[in-house]
């Protein structure tokens, strides 16, 4: 299991779907997650499983194993997440200030 912080993992765009499904809806199994993703695009239930198990991993969702069906949750908040991913790409994009001298 990783030792990482939530924070220091930066969510693919897959995940980010998740994340986002887990903020709007709350706590939710596999199958709630899966039902959710498939209103825009449709995602086979093995593979938001598998993303899910990945994220549990990386640090990103808890996973609630004290039922038979497993309840995943967002272990980050959205604003933090959206914070981290800004500063992520002001970084790269534009050396860490979005003010540039032209």
């Amino acid at each position: 299991m990783s030792r990482n912080k939530p924070a220091e993992k930066k969510p693919t765009e897959g995940e980010l779907a998740i994340l986002q499904v887990l903020w709007r809806l709350g706590p939710s199994t596999v199958r709630q997650v899966n039902d959710e993703l498939n209103r825009d695009k449709t995602t086979g239930y093995t593979t938001t499983l598998k993303l899910l198990q990945i994220m549990s991993e990386k640090g990103l969702v808890q996973r609630d194993e004290s039922e038979r069906t497993h309840v995943y949750r967002a272990r980050v908040s959205q604003e933090k997440t959206q914070r981290n991913l800004v500063s992520d790409l002001l970084q790269r994009a534009f050396g860490g200030s979005a003010q540039k001298n032209w």
